[in-house]
């Protein structure tokens, strides 16, 4: 019995192992994102909380460095209405953001870990603001990628946004995202 668990336990070892994800240069990422949005108005208590759905498009620089770009729109209060006139004109029921910036890939297996920097324009709409409103940020984004197959890949990540132009009304705005790409061009 211990001379046939051997080889099981071999073939078993060798097909759990990580195996080369090849994340080359030129290669090319387009996925889509549904998120948890969480935003922080300053004269709220409590956290604008919903959800939304991004698309985001990578383009690999070379080994370690990515392109990201994305567009994403949440919905994080969808019953935020101006129903009282004291009400505060501070509290949007959508926001959405455009952004683009690099990505560092810290590791390239099956598992792969990066990180990454984006600036870009977010508009705040609807709820009880008077108007649209178009703000300058940019956010640092965490993830981890799991590459189905050399096409498909899942993973999760997490972004911190920071809404330059208006950070003393809206301090915090976070997106936790579910992550589902195809990849083409190796």
């Amino acid at each position: 019995m211990r001379v046939l668990l051997a080889p099981v336990a071999l073939v078993v070892a060798l097909a759990a192992s990580p195996r080369e994800a090849q994340a080359i240069e030129r290669q090319h990422h387009l996925g889509l994102d549904p998120s948890l949005s969480m935003l922080k108005v300053d004269d709220k208590s409590s956290l604008s909380t919903g959800v939304g759905l991004g698309v985001h498009y990578t383009y690999g620089l070379n080994d370690q460095l990515n392109f990201m770009a994305e567009l994403n729109a949440s919905i994080v209060a969808a019953n935020q209405k101006q129903d009282m006139p004291e009400s505060p004109h501070t509290r949007p029921a959508e926001v959405d953001h455009a952004l683009a910036g690099i990505g560092y890939v810290i590791d390239v297996l099956r598992w792969v870990p990066y990180f990454g920097i984006l600036a870009g324009g977010y508009r705040l709409s609807g709820g009880t603001l008077d108007k649209d409103l178009l703000i300058f940020g940019g956010a640092v984004q965490v993830g981890l990628d799991y590459q189905l197959s050399r096409h498909w890949a899942i993973g999760g990540a997490a972004q911190q946004h920071f809404l330059l132009t208006k950070m003393s009304t809206y301090p915090s705005y976070t997106n936790v995202m579910l992550r589902l790409e195809y990849m083409w061009g190796f």
